[in-house]
């Protein structure tokens, strides 16, 4: 068995990190290098994971060891004796996402459909690292995400009645017969009120209906002023079909709230919330899973079966976060779920003490941070480095340098 590592400094039990960077196809190839000062590395980079989950975990440094084995070595004293009777584990993922292309259409399970469905799986295959797996784990997967630039994310389906025209207007400027019966069967579904109907013609996409979404994207280029006239959200159609042409997942869209974060701004996603990331760079935060139902704009696995029946087919206005401001220099975002809530530390004159007592993960995004435990020993992060923070008993302090702009990933208390 391992033992527990011992702290950097004698008192402290906060440890730097080294992490990986996922190189999804929609990731942006200059956003992460430019916000931590680096040099891009020519690929995309999407995702900068921070935290315990098995795909790609954290590792605490000098010692070299995955944050992942070192918290199973030692549940309590790495994540705090609460935290480790509740969740045994790490129970959230903290991540730095920057999307230069819309990310898939999605929703993830709720705890039951996800002990379920991850245990149906286990028990008649396909293996936990198969492209065509839908369920890697038995936990949910809400979402919290702070925009760091402008941000842009399709969340929640709308009223039907305020979908509908869209639809409508497709069926004036489409000239061929069946794309244009799939765009007056879909409108009349969204008039009646019967968003499942709507939505499986969509998904499961017939002909006419993929012919819909590569006419309709045209017909909206051609006569965009005329479009956006009748129905802002027609916008997006020729926006999501540059990437996936013929995708009718583009057509989905036209469902959903377009949502348009600023800096400093945040959404929470819940369970069977259909959503998709559109463009920007944001601090994402989230339970310990990867447990994702993909309904299109995406070269990955989509279930469309799977997908219908997680989802809510209920209109849901998107859950804006507004945070909390305990302190000069702190700034709670209260997730409204236990995994997980995120602080942001923005202030250079007066210490400020660090939310929660059980285990935390911190990243610099900007300036430089210190961090402070009980007995004065201390540990500097730098722009672009991150630390784990272990359970405490005792309090740890940061103080920033001008300009600092630090995240906190927490599990709620």
């Amino acid at each position: 068995m391992l033992r527990r590592l011992d702290p950097p400094h004698p008192g402290v039990d906060v440890q730097k990190l080294s992490n990986t960077v996922r190189d999804y196809a929609w990731g942006s190839k200059t956003s992460l290098a430019e916000l931590f000062g680096r040099e891009p590395s020519g690929s995309p980079e999407a995702e900068l994971w921070i935290g315990a989950h098995p795909g790609a975990p954290s590792v605490l440094e000098p010692q070299g060891l995955p944050l992942d084995a070192a918290i199973a070595s030692d549940p309590e004293g790495m994540l705090g004796a609460a935290v480790a009777s509740e969740h045994g584990r790490l129970p959230f993922l903290l991540k730095i996402l920057a999307a230069s292309e819309p990310l898939s259409l999605q929703v993830h399970p709720n705890l039951e459909q996800a002990a379920a469905g991850f245990a149906a799986e286990e028990a008649t295959g396909p293996a936990q690292d198969a492209p065509d797996r839908n369920y890697r784990d038995d936990q949910h997967k809400p979402e919290m995400i702070v925009a760091l630039t402008a941000f842009e994310a399709l969340s929640g389906f709308r009223d039907t009645a305020a979908s509908a025209p869209a639809f409508d207007w497709l069926a004036a400027h489409v000239e061929v017969e069946g794309a244009r019966n799939a765009a007056l069967n879909i409108a009349d579904a969204l008039r009646a009120g019967d968003l499942a109907p709507a939505v499986a013609l969509l998904l499961q996409a017939d002909d006419d209906v993929r012919r819909l979404a590569l006419l309709g994207a045209r017909a909206v280029d051609a006569a965009s002023d005329d479009a956006a006239a009748t129905n802002p959200s027609l916008g997006l159609l020729p926006r999501l079909a540059a990437f996936h042409p013929g995708d009718t997942g583009a057509l989905l869209a036209l469902l959903l709230h377009l949502v348009s974060l600023k800096p400093g701004e945040a959404l929470s996603l819940p369970a069977g919330n259909i959503h998709a990331y559109l463009h920007g760079t944001g601090v994402e935060i989230m339970a310990n899973s990867d447990n994702v139902l993909r309904g299109g704009l995406t070269s990955k696995h989509v279930d469309v079966p799977e997908l219908l029946r997680i989802v809510l087919f209920e209109p849901l206005d998107p859950h804006r976060v507004q945070p909390l401001s305990p302190a000069p220099g702190l700034e709670i975002y209260r997730s409204g779920f236990a995994e997980f809530d995120l602080a942001r530390i923005s202030h250079a004159e007066t210490p400020v003490t660090l939310p929660g007592s059980g285990a935390a993960a911190v990243v610099v995004v900007a300036g430089s941070l210190t961090l402070t435990a009980a007995d004065g020993s201390t540990l500097e992060l730098e722009r672009g480095e991150s630390a784990f923070v272990e359970g405490q008993d005792l309090p740890v302090t940061a103080q920033g340098s001008d300009g600092v702009e630090a995240y906190l990933g927490y599990t709620a208390g």
